[in-house]
C-alpha cells in the first residue's frame, strides 16, 4: 500500500556535499590512507523504455559524469513502473551502493509512480513539499498549478530537494538514493548542478591503443594480460569500417603508471602478432 500524503511545513533547498553512505564509515576514505572505490547503481524506470517506444538516452550521460566525479557505475537496471518492483529493487540497491540514482516516473500522470514508491522503500510518509509547491507556483501562470501538476511537488518525507533549473519541478534525494526525471534535458540540467557535491574515490583513468588485428588473434594473449594486471581493466571493443576492421583495447585504472605499464606490453603484444598500435585517447 502506499503512503498517505500530508502537508509538512518548514521544508527548504540544503546545498550539503553529498557524501556517499559507506565511504564516510569506511576507515579507507581517511586523508592516510588509498582512496577507496566509490560505486554507483543506476535504475531508469519506465514501462516506455521497456516496450521500445522510448529509446533511453540517459544512461550513457550519467555514466560519463560519474566516471568525472570519481564514482564507478557498476550497475544499470531498466524496470517498470510497478510499485512492488521499484521498491524492492530500491531497497536491494541502495545497501549495495554508494549511490543510487533513478530516473523517471516522477511527473504530473497516474503511472508516475517513483515518488510514492521510494517513500514506500524508506518507509516514510510521502508528503506535499512547501517549496516544491512554491516553485511551481511560480512557474505556472494563476490558476496553472492543477490537481496533476501538484504531484509533482510529492515528494518523501526528509527528502532534501534538487534544483531543476528548466520546469522547475524538483529532484529529490532521500538517504544516497538521488530521484531524477526521466526527460534527458531536465535530468541532465539536474544532475548538472548536483555532481560537483558528490563526494567521489580515486578518479578512473584510461588510455586505448587500436589495431587491424582481429580479436580472435588477439584474444589468448590479451586474456594473459589482463591476468597479469588485474588491478586494471582491459576491455576489447572490435571495429567495422568500409574499408577495413580492427580493435581498440582500453586499458582502464586508477594507477596512471600501472595503467601506462600495461599499454607499453600491450604495443608489445600487438607487433608480436603482426600488427600496428595505434596511439589513442588517454583519459585523465
Amino acid at each position: 500500500m502506499m503512503p498517505a500524503i500530508v502537508w509538512r511545513p518548514g521544508f527548504a533547498y540544503e546545498e550539503p556535499q553529498f557524501h556517499s553512505i559507506r565511504a564516510s564509515e569506511d576507515p579507507m576514505s581517511q586523508a592516510d590512507n588509498p582512496p577507496k572505490t566509490v560505486t554507483a547503481c543506476v535504475l531508469i524506470i519506465g514501462n516506455e523504455i521497456l516496450s521500445g517506444r522510448t529509446q533511453d538516452a540517459n544512461l550513457a550521460f550519467l555514466a560519463k559524469g560519474l566516471n568525472e566525479a570519481g564514482i564507478r557505475l557498476r550497475e544499470a537496471r531498466v524496470i517498470p513502473d510497478d510499485a512492488d518492483t521499484i521498491v524492492n529493487t530500491v531497497n536491494e540497491v541502495r545497501r549495495s551502493f554508494d549511490y543510487v540514482f533513478t530516473t523517471g516516473g516522477i511527473g504530473p500522470t497516474h503511472d508516475d509512480i517513483t515518488s510514492a514508491s521510494i517513500a514506500e522503500a524508506f518507509a516514510v510518509p510521502l508528503i506535499l513539499h512547501p517549496e516544491a509547491k512554491r516553485l511551481l507556483e511560480s512557474h505556472y501562470p494563476p490558476g496553472g498549478l492543477n490537481a496533476a501538476r501538484l504531484r509533482m511537488a510529492q515528494v518523501p518525507e526528509g527528502a532534501v530537494l534538487l534544483p531543476n533549473p528548466i520546469s522547475r519541478a524538483p529532484g529529490f534525494r532521500i538517504d544516497n538514493v538521488f530521484v531524477l526525471p526521466g526527460v534527458p534535458q531536465i535530468m541532465q540540467a539536474i544532475f548538472s548542478e548536483l555532481k560537483h557535491r558528490l563526494q567521489g574515490g580515486a578518479a578512473v583513468l584510461s588510455h586505448s591503443v587500436s589495431c587491424t588485428l582481429a580479436e580472435g588473434t588477439i584474444a589468448k594473449d590479451l586474456g594473459e594480460l589482463q591476468a597479469r594486471f588485474a588491478d586494471l581493466e582491459i576491455g576489447s571493443y572490435p571495429y567495422f569500417r568500409r574499408s577495413d576492421f580492427g580493435v581498440t583495447l582500453v586499458v582502464r585504472g586508477t594507477d596512471r603508471e600501472r595503467i601506462g605499464a600495461a599499454v607499453d606490453e600491450l604495443k608489445v603484444l600487438i607487433r608480436a602478432l603482426g600488427g600496428d598500435p595505434q596511439e589513442g585517447l588517454a583519459e585523465d
